[in-house]
């Protein structure tokens, strides 16, 4: 299957899950992360506000022990600023909330994990998003590329392959609601 019907058939099963479900399975990717040790042992997180039923991980964001940075869409790239619960969001490119403009920007050197969004994901670690490269591209340049990253992602979109491009890089761990699956580095 291509990558745009298989991204149409995954976002329309996500679409169509419950609330309900939608919240007990976020819920438990939130307890998962909360275990981990990449998630516990960094200090600065990268990660993004739910948008068309993504995981929601914003039971994570009142933990005073992380600083949060979400991104904002300029052009063809995410910046990246510092949020904290209760401080103000706007509607930005494509509706997704992102922090305001003069929120401060978090350099690369202060990030200690990014928790990558995923329409879905494979056993080898390559995610398949939107289709707007934006993490593609990211995740390609020097200065974010060595950065740990953790794709979310619910069960029933972990598959075990995903057609892939020459630029696709692979996260280094994925966690849906039933584990957290550590690739390992070559």
């Amino acid at each position: 299957m291509e990558k745009s019907q298989l991204r149409r058939t995954l976002l329309k099963k996500r679409q169509a899950m419950s609330k309900e479900d939608w919240r007990i399975h976020s819920d438990r990717i939130c307890t998962l992360l909360a275990s981990s040790p990449m998630f516990t042992q960094a200090r600065t997180i990268l990660a993004y506000f739910s948008f068309r039923q993504e995981a929601d991980l914003s039971p994570l964001f009142t933990d005073t022990h992380h600083r949060w940075g979400f991104p904002r869409c300029v052009g063809n790239s995410l910046y990246w600023h510092l949020w904290a619960p209760n401080e103000p969001v706007k509607t930005g490119a494509y509706g997704i909330l992102e922090p305001y403009l003069d929120a401060p920007i978090i350099e690369p050197e202060q990030v200690d994990l990014i928790l990558v969004p995923c329409v879905g994901c494979d056993y080898q670690g390559y995610r398949l998003g939107y289709g707007g490269g934006y993490y593609d591209r990211l995740l390609s340049s020097p200065e974010w590329g060595m950065k740990p990253t953790i794709g979310i992602v619910f069960d029933f979109a972990y598959l075990s392959e995903l057609p892939i491009e020459p630029w696709d890089k692979p996260l280094q761990a994925i966690c849906t609601e039933t584990q957290i699956v550590k690739r390992i580095q070559l």
